[in-house]
C-alpha cells in the first residue's frame, strides 16, 4: 500500500482541500450562463414555431435539479474532507503512545514490562505461556493453570525462569490450552509503542507500531 507518513505538509494538504472543496471548476455550466443561453434561445426560435413556456419551466427545473445536486456532492466532499483532517490529527497524537495489538511478538525494552492478554475462546483444565528469544530459545515459561473462557490478562517482568533479567530485544509469545486430548495454540494481544502515523492515498490511516510492523487503527485492542 502507497502510503505517505503524516507531517505538517500532509495536515496543511488537507486542510486546503477543505478550504477549497467548494471552489468553482473551470468547466461548469454556471447559472448565469445557464439564463444567458436560455434568452438566447428565446430569442432566436422560430416565431412560427415558438417553444412552450411548459418547455422553458421544464429547463429550468431540471437546470435546478441538477445544480442542487452538484451542492449536494460539494459539501459532502467537504465533510469527508474534513472528517479525514480530524481523524489525521487525532491519529498523530497517538505517536508515543502504548498501545495492544494481536501479535505474538514484542520488544522488550530495558527496564519495562510486557503486557497482554490471552484470547481463551472456551474453558480449559490447563493453560501455559512460553517465552522465545529472537533465536528461538525458551527463556522463559509460567503455567497458568485451569481458566475459564475470555481474556486471560498478564505481564511479563522480563525475567528468566531463575528471576535474571533478559537483554533487551524482540520476544516471541506462545500461549497453549488443553482441549481434550490435544493442545491448541491461542491468540495474544501485547503491548507496543506507536513509532509513526501514515495516511494513504484513500485517506485509510495506519499506525506504525513498534516490532510488529503496519496495522490498523481497528486492530488496536487497547490504548495504554
Amino acid at each position: 500500500m502507497d502510503t505517505t507518513a503524516i507531517s505538517t505538509s500532509n495536515i496543511s494538504d488537507l486542510s486546503n482541500r477543505v478550504k477549497h472543496a467548494d471552489a468553482p471548476k473551470s468547466n461548469e455550466l454556471g447559472q448565469d450562463v445557464f439564463l444567458e443561453l436560455m434568452i438566447t434561445q428565446m430569442r432566436n426560435q422560430n416565431p412560427l414555431e415558438p417553444q412552450s413556456n411548459s418547455e422553458f419551466v421544464a429547463q429550468l427545473a431540471q437546470f435546478s435539479s441538477v445544480e442542487g445536486l452538484d451542492k449536494l456532492n460539494s459539501t459532502t466532499e467537504t465533510m469527508a474532507a474534513m472528517y479525514q483532517s480530524s481523524q489525521a490529527l487525532q491519529a498523530s497524537s497517538m505517536v508515543g503512545r502504548e498501545v495492544t495489538v494481536a501479535t505474538e511478538t514484542a520488544i522488550l525494552e530495558n527496564g519495562n514490562t510486557v503486557l497482554g492478554t490471552i484470547e481463551l475462546p472456551a474453558s480449559s483444565g490447563h493453560v501455559e505461556m512460553n517465552i522465545y528469544n529472537s533465536g528461538g530459545a525458551l527463556v522463559a515459561h509460567e503455567e497458568l493453570g485451569e481458566r475459564a473462557a475470555g481474556d486471560i490478562a498478564f505481564a511479563w517482568d522480563g525475567t528468566d525462569a531463575e528471576g535474571e533479567r533478559l537483554p533487551a530485544g524482540t520476544y516471541r509469545f506462545e500461549a497453549l490450552a488443553s482441549a481434550g486430548d490435544e493442545t491448541v495454540q491461542l491468540g495474544t494481544a501485547l503491548s507496543a509503542n506507536i513509532d509513526s502515523v501514515s495516511i494513504g492515498g484513500n485517506g485509510v490511516l495506519t499506525l506504525n507500531v513498534a516490532g510488529v510492523g503496519p496495522v490498523s487503527m481497528s486492530s488496536v485492542r487497547e490504548i495504554l
